[in-house]
């Protein structure tokens, strides 16, 4: 009898082993896609918004791009039924959650979805806090791709704990969901959130309300100031597990075109993801050409998947470094400053990790080979602006 006691305990501790887990083999690069929340907020997202994004992903050539995910994020849910199940904004979606993300898997696109770890959401709409199962099950029969899941109206509860109930409950409803953790870093996610996420927040949310740099803004951050948070985390990122610093805020409150084009090259320097936030049926071209640059993109979704990183830091001036692929290296020239900054370019004298021999040497916002790194020359950075290179054995 002992022994069939212990038998059966073993059992059900491997069986809780199998399930404590998550989806393997997806986000092996950074995810791409567009979410909700930065233009439309709760007010002002449903159904109609969303298809729209959608159509719009494609027809402005995001999808050819690599962007795939159309996240809707907080105020689509309203309630739960009598035994837990979440209830759908029915004035807001009308045709269901199901249809809608049948609509966009026409279109040849992922769908993604939001919730919180609490009792409610930021917005205030019911939270996940005891129906993870319910969740996940409705998440899986409607055909949902991506969860992004946040951290409001979680007095008393622990984050890796929250995480992980998600993360199984997931993982047994048996649909593959790429698992997005939103708690701001609060808890260090990055040194323990491997086995848990496929990506996590590392600050508080971007700013969205044109400004780039300073302190915090009623919980928002400019850009500048979360790059300056990335430094050392990049021992953390890689395949199917990304730091996340949060949404792009490129075409946002008409963030000038060199900032856009600064705030997007350190996010693929960064091998962040790359979800857009802004809308997509009437951005300029400049910002389009931005959000689209196959070169950048390339930089963002190799499959080394490395992290860039910081090797020279002059005050407003700063060169990162970002290992690739095949032995080439992406090295990128940020100027901080509000006037432009010329700077000789010495490759000897740049302290660039495993350099060694002569590299081709490509202007990526250029998209044209300069020549090699046997030459130096002087270049002039813009303000608040970047040069980026790609080095090619």
């Amino acid at each position: 009898m002992k022994t069939k006691v212990l038998l059966l305990m073993l059992i059900l501790f491997l069986t809780n082993e199998i399930i404590a887990q998550k989806f393997e083999n997806l986000a092996q690069t950074p995810p791409m896609g567009w979410n909700s929340w930065n233009s439309f907020q709760c007010e002002f997202v449903n159904e109609t918004v969303i298809k729209e994004m959608a159509d719009a992903m494609v027809e402005k050539g995001l999808k050819d791009a690599g962007y795939e995910y159309i996240v809707i994020d907080d105020c689509w849910q309203i309630g739960r039924d009598k035994n837990g199940y979440i209830i759908v904004d029915k004035k807001k979606f009308p045709s269901g959650i199901k249809s809608l993300a049948n609509y966009i898997h026409s279109k040849g696109l992922k769908f993604g979805i939001y919730s919180d770890a609490g009792t409610k959401t930021c917005a205030g709409r019911p939270g996940s806090k005891g129906f993870d199962i319910q969740d996940a099950e409705m998440y899986a029969k409607w055909g949902v791709d991506y969860l992004k899941y946040d951290w409001c109206f979680t007095e008393g509860q622990d984050a890796k704990i929250s995480y992980k109930k998600m993360r199984d409950a997931l993982y047994k409803a048996g649909r593959p969901i790429v698992f997005s953790m939103c708690e701001w870093g609060e808890n260090k996610p990055w040194e323990w959130a491997e086995d848990v996420g496929h990506l996590w927040r590392t600050t508080l949310d971007i700013d969205m309300k044109g400004r780039f740099d300073g302190d915090i803004w009623d919980n928002h951050l400019g850009w500048t100031t979360i790059l300056d948070m990335q430094v050392g985390l990049e021992k953390y990122a890689g395949p199917g597990h990304w730091n996340d610093p949060d949404m792009l805020a490129v075409g946002n409150n008409d963030m000038p075109e060199n900032e856009a084009r600064a705030h997007f090259t350190m996010w693929s320097m960064l091998a962040a993801p790359l979800m857009a936030g802004n809308d997509l049926r009437n951005m300029s071209v400049n910002d389009q050409n931005i959000l689209t640059n196959k070169e950048l993109i390339a930089i963002n979704q190799d499959v080394l998947g490395k992290q860039g990183f910081k090797i020279e830091d002059m005050g407003n001036f700063e060169i990162w470094q970002k290992p690739l692929s095949n032995g080439d290296m992406a090295i990128c020239l940020f100027n901080r400053e509000t006037k432009g900054k010329k700077y000789q370019v010495d490759w000897s004298k740049i302290r660039i990790k495993d350099f060694s021999g002569t590299y081709k040497v490509k202007d990526l916002w250029k998209n044209k080979v300069i020549g090699t790194t046997d030459a130096n020359f002087t270049i002039e950075i813009p303000s608040r602006d970047v040069v980026v290179f790609r080095l090619m054995k």
